[in-house]
């Protein structure tokens, strides 16, 4: 291994050790290694992949840091690889010199407010492992391209921008695996200007991520996953979110999951499946705009200033087996679809335990201008002023439902329908409260009430 004390650094926090690490990595033997101690460097170390080999830096856990006093990155990985992820379209050089290019269990400080912790470009089956990535601005940053990246099992805590950026980059198949990625200003994980295929964020906790942790720095709309597609050229597919917990506090303008695609596309966004995941604490739980064919199941949703979930502008959005609920008389709880067509809504549970009602005003579930649209097989609790609430909407089914009211004195009614529209059903749904239709609309009924 290329100790990097061997090539002159000092590792006492105080001596710039920019030069030494650099000469370790162009005299080394492609193995560099931090022992005990606190390393200074000014610059970017950057590290060219394919000379002579592949590539890995390590330290010691917990007690190896590199400190960055200047702007930039880091460590600044550039690597060759043009292909997909397909193994015919590597160069021998790539495949045989640049593969799996590590960084494992190193602590990585900024004490600059433009510096970065990494920076990957053109890199092919990177392993970021092990690492505190802290005090910087973004924590680790992807851009232009690259291919099968894993990390996993780090601390990305407390940045002043992004904890994990995929920033205009062309990336299939990354794996966010069991990492903690918290206090981040600008979010958690968040992609813009970018093309994904095969995401997958499993097993994560992501908090807090927004400006009330930096107080001294104006506020930004912000999510713990925040996923912008809006540019030309941006898509993201195929993603899994499973199995995290998403939670903050409430931002303005803010999400813990914010999907904000361009629908109409020749491509349409979709692929996705949000499930299992507890989510909570911010204006909007879920937040979804220009969706197509994402499926949010299995996940405990609670407390919002605004909705649990908001549906913007899309199509075939499948909700199904999730659980909403405020937790705090400070919060509120609700779902809403705006605009939208060819959902489903169904097994879910919404309940609001207070008495007075949400401070918002709004109903357990409200389907405004929106078409084709199931409710089926859902429990509604204590709505106020509706359980279920369709506004300027055609053809929306409600079906097999339960929609009750426990408060003495009542608080609100089971259903409306208003505005314009009609073509709708309500079958087989059990109701305490009232029933509005207004003048005009067509509904089918045979409820149990």
């Amino acid at each position: 291994m290329s100790d990097v004390r061997h090539f002159g650094a000092v590792g006492d926090g105080e001596t710039d050790d920019t030069e030494a690490i650099r000469h370790a990595i162009k005299e080394g033997d492609g193995s560099l290694y931090f022992p005990m101690g606190t390393y200074r460097i000014d610059e970017t170390i950057e590290i060219p992949l394919g000379s002579p080999a592949p590539f890995v830096i390590h330290g010691e856990s917990g007690v190896s840091c590199v400190r960055m006093h200047g702007k930039g990155p880091a460590f600044r990985m550039v690597g060759h690889h043009e292909g997909t992820g397909a193994p015919a379209s590597w160069t021998p050089a790539v495949k045989d010199r640049e593969r799996l290019p590590s960084i494992r269990h190193l602590v990585i400080e900024g004490r600059h407010a433009e510096a970065d912790g990494l920076e990957l470009e053109g890199v092919a089956q990177p392993i970021l492992e092990g690492l505190l990535v802290r005090y910087l601005r973004h924590g680790i940053r992807l851009v232009r391209r690259n291919r099968n990246v894993i990390i996993s099992h780090c601390h990305v805590y407390h940045n002043t921008g992004v904890g994990i950026f995929l920033d205009g980059v062309n990336l299939h198949q990354i794996n966010l695996v069991g990492n903690h990625v918290s206090y981040n200003r600008r979010g958690g994980i968040r992609i813009e200007r970018s093309e994904i295929r095969n995401l997958q964020i499993t097993g994560n906790d992501i908090e807090y991520n927004n400006a009330r942790s930096h107080p001294m720095l104006e506020d930004v709309p912000t999510a713990e996953i925040y996923v912008d597609t809006t540019a030309p050229g941006a898509s993201v597919n195929e993603v899994t979110i499973a199995s995290n917990t998403i939670q903050a506090t409430s931002s303005p303008e803010g999400a813990n999951i914010r999907v904000l695609e361009k629908p109409g596309t020749e491509r349409p966004p979709g692929l996705w499946a949000i499930t299992g995941n507890v989510i909570g604490s911010q204006e909007v739980n879920v937040h979804i705009t220009g969706g197509y064919g994402i499926t949010l199941s299995g996940n405990t949703i609670y407390s919002a200033t605004r909705r649990n979930l908001l549906v913007e502008h899309s199509r075939f959005i499948n909700v199904t087996g999730n659980h909403f609920r405020r937790h705090t008389p400070a919060f509120g709880t609700g779902v809403r679809f705006e605009d939208s067509t060819d959902c489903l809504f169904a097994s879910c549970q919404i309940h609001d335990e207070s008495e007075e009602g949400q401070e918002s005003g709004a109903s357990l579930l409200e389907i405004d201008s929106c078409a084709r649209l199931l409710v089926n097989g859902c429990q509604f609790s204590n709505g106020c002023p509706f359980g279920i609430a369709v506004h300027d909407s055609r053809t929306v089914r409600i079906s097999h439902c339960l929609i009750s009211e426990e408060r003495t004195p009542p608080r609100g009614s089971a259903v409306r329908f208003s505005g314009t529209g009609g073509a709708h059903a309500l079958l087989s749904t059990a109701m305490q409260g009232d029933l509005e239709i207004a003048d005009g609309i067509s509904v089918q009924r045979d409820s149990i009430d």
